[in-house]
């Protein structure tokens, strides 16, 4: 029995001393960490494409919710969640669609069955938290235990959206704004005792710069804003409320407050319970995040309806469909709202909640750009406090992805060298 820090024999051991490391070995290594390398590359590289994506994806809902709210007076809180949740349910049929086309020649029975495998396969090393499909140690079917996390976690993402709505005539759009995105910082905080995070001075900071970035945006100037919320969350972008509007402001915050940690709580829950561990290769974690999808907007269509008829006939908010050109940007706005939670949810499995959760506050600064260029009436303003707010932001964004995609290369050179030097002392 050998210590592999001194690669000597143990004090009573009779075994004799390991030989140095071979040649052979140290290529090995060095290849090993080479292939770890370019998978955290083509990781961050498909990151970086839905990141934009979810981007462009939000700004498009964010304006046609408030078009639908404001503009157009079809103001149906719940009902709104309830469609922008439930259009998640189209997320796996167009994957799936997307992944037939690719192998359009290979007979459905083969692909229908390899598909279907695949995601049996990952929903197995979700559970048994394994990064490779050899290491599963039991063959029990996954479906209890997604259902199980499939209704934690969207009742998670519904409570967090929903205490937007109902903040959003309590309380000014500037503790609306504020509150709600610190979610970025529960996000960290949920991930130390979930997923292990190590306290790193360096995304403390981005952290802390994201925050007073949002604080700048919300309090830097008085006009009203769009910029309230994040779409992930259920809110939509929505317009929030003039300050003047707001009638019982402390009550508004608790319950702001309320959804901004149960969102962060969101996000860690999905990456710990939902997600393939890390080590899972880029391709199978965005196949089964876009399936997860589905399962939160089919579990939204199937259960999350009954509070509609009891909100109806309570008459807290009457039950109606939107028609005319109101269902036209409806239709819009949620399916922009697909779009960008599914991009969102492989975000977060390909990288982590903390960077994708300072991603979002990204839409901030994007929104308040696009409000610039917009005709009258739909124009706002860029002040100077959204576009210092928003440098700041874009500036601790950066700082958190650079010092994810370290951290992320020295948890693959440790793995590596743990593996090398296991292989080394069973021979």
């Amino acid at each position: 029995m050998y210590s592999k820090r001194s690669q000597q024999p143990l004090l009573g051991s009779k075994a004799e001393s390991r030989p140095p490391l071979s040649r052979h070995s140290t290529l090995g290594e060095i290849h090993s960490i080479a292939e770890a390398k370019a998978a955290n590359r083509k990781r961050y590289t498909y990151a970086a494409g839905f990141l934009v994506l979810s981007l462009i994806s939000f700004a498009v809902q964010t304006e046609t919710a408030v078009y639908i709210q404001h503009n157009l007076k079809w103001n149906k809180a719940y009902c709104m969640l309830y469609f922008t949740h439930g259009s998640w349910t189209l997320l796996w049929p167009t994957q799936l669609l997307i992944l037939r086309l690719q192998r359009w020649h290979e007979p459905w029975e083969v692909f229908w069955r390899r598909h279907i495998k695949l995601l049996r396969q990952t929903a197995q090393m979700v559970e048994q938290r394994v990064p490779h499909q050899s290491a599963i140690a039991s063959k029990r079917s996954p479906v209890p235990y997604m259902l199980r996390m499939t209704a934690m976690i969207t009742c998670a993402l519904t409570v967090a959206g929903g205490s937007w709505y109902v903040a959003v005539d309590l309380t000014t759009a500037s503790d609306l704004t504020a509150i709600y995105n610190c979610s970025a910082f529960f996000a960290y905080a949920f991930s130390i005792p979930l997923l292990h995070e190590k306290v790193r001075f360096s995304k403390v900071f981005a952290v802390i710069v994201a925050i007073i970035g949002v604080l700048i945006v919300a309090y830097g100037d008085q006009s009203p804003s769009k910029h309230g919320s994040k779409s992930g969350g259920g809110a939509g972008g929505d317009m929030a409320p003039d300050p003047s509007n707001a009638r019982d402001r402390p009550l508004g915050n608790l319950i702001i407050g309320v959804g901004s940690v149960l969102y962060g709580l969101y996000e860690v829950l999905y990456k710990r319970f939902a997600c393939p561990p890390d080590g899972t290769s880029p391709g199978r974690g965005m196949i089964f995040a876009n399936t997860f999808g589905s399962m939160i907007g089919s579990f939204t269509l199937l259960v999350l309806w009954i509070p509609l008829p009891i909100l109806h006939f309570m008459g807290w908010e009457t039950f109606e469909l939107p028609r005319g050109e109101a269902a036209w940007m409806m239709a819009i706005s949620v399916s922009a709202n697909a779009i960008f939670s599914g991009s969102f949810l492989v975000l977060m499995s390909l990288t982590s909640p903390v960077l994708s959760s300072v991603a979002a506050l990204l839409t901030i600064f994007i929104v308040a750009i696009i409000d610039q260029i917009l005709p009258p009436p739909l124009k706002t303003p860029l002040t100077p406090a959204a576009l210092a707010g928003g440098l700041l932001i874009i500036a601790a964004f950066a700082l958190l992805s650079y010092a994810t995609y370290k951290e992320m290369g020295e948890e693959a050179k440790r793995k590596v060298a743990e593996e090398i030097d296991e292989d080394e002392f069973d021979d």
